[in-house]
């Protein structure tokens, strides 16, 4: 055991541990509560909105219009939407997905160089909290910090796979670069001008005030209706995983390759007065297949864009 797992109320158990060790049911610290699981309130239909962004570099103003009111509504309406032809180089989001997930694949002790504690769960992580017996999710995680670059912490960053720190800084430039441009595109819905004040303007045009990555690595898990990858209060390639709540219904979001899944954070919920929704997700599980996913949260997570 590492010091800095001795920061956490009780001993830090790796999930893909248990996955691999060929256990036939799931520790009770991983079930689920009955009305916590998937069950009569999911829907496969309809999906969240899919937006276009090429339409907000047209020509046509009533193209740039039209791009912008759609996701102006899928803010209102689901607090979630998929964006295609975001700028984001495809081969860059495979290339960082493939590092990571080879990552997870690397011996325990290559990984425990990077264990976290509570203090910034920066690294390689298994659980949240520090109260004792809580239920816990079934997933570990690496939890890292791009901006600002005072908290950044290189030590923290994977040195293996080879090459994986300049991918993961690669991946985060673009899409720090993608979630600015989103967020002028809300504040633009929202009323916001860009020549007011700065401190009129707050974070909302700040896409760079704060920017970190979580990576989810989802083990299979022979019990998949008992459990959760990742509950939270508010594609995994041909795996769906992903849930939205919208209204009192668990959607299964339908991800489209190369696209990114981008959900408003509840910070943005508090700048819009309530008008754009942060709302309910989670991640199910499988028990045929592992996942892995990057989760990227930018402007003081007031914006949040996934791939999965």
């Amino acid at each position: 055991m590492t010091s800095t797992e001795h920061a956490w109320p009780e001993p830090v158990t790796r999930v893909q541990q248990l996955s691999d060790s060929g256990i036939r049911v799931i520790p009770d610290r991983y079930v689920k509560e009955p009305v916590d699981l998937p069950g009569a309130t999911t829907s496969d239909g309809p999906d969240i909105p899919v937006v276009d962004m090429e339409g907000l570099s047209s020509g046509d103003a009533e193209v740039r219009r039209r791009t912008a009111t759609l996701i102006d509504e899928a803010c209102r309406e689901w607090g979630f939407f998929q964006v295609a032809n975001h700028g984001v180089s495809p081969d860059l989001m495979a290339r960082c997905r493939e590092a990571w997930r080879e990552f997870f694949q690397l011996p325990l002790a290559e990984k425990q160089r990077y264990a976290n504690s509570p203090a910034t769960y920066e690294g390689y992580g298994s659980r949240l909290g520090l109260e004792k017996g809580v239920s816990l999710d079934w997933n570990d995680y690496f939890f890292l910090y791009f901006l600002p670059i005072g908290v950044k912490d290189k030590n923290k960053w994977p040195t293996l796979p080879v090459g994986i720190r300049e991918l993961v800084a690669e991946y985060s430039r673009e899409v720090v670069e993608l979630c600015g441009q989103l967020m002028k595109i809300l504040a633009g819905n929202l009323g916001v001008r860009e020549d007011k004040h700065l401190e009129e303007r707050r974070i909302i045009f700040q896409p760079t005030l704060g920017a970190c990555m979580r990576v989810n690595y989802y083990p299979k898990c022979l019990q998949p209706d008992c459990t959760l990858g990742l509950s939270l209060p508010r594609r995994y390639e041909n795996v769906f995983g992903l849930q939205v709540l919208h209204g009192d219904t668990w959607i299964t979001v339908k991800p489209q390759p190369n696209n990114f899944i981008v959900n408003i954070g509840d910070q943005l919920q508090i700048l819009s007065n309530a008008n754009y929704k942060s709302v309910e997700h989670r991640a199910i599980m499988n028990s045929a297949k592992e996942r892995v996913s990057m989760a990227f949260a930018g402007a003081a997570a007031a914006l949040l864009a996934h791939h999965l």
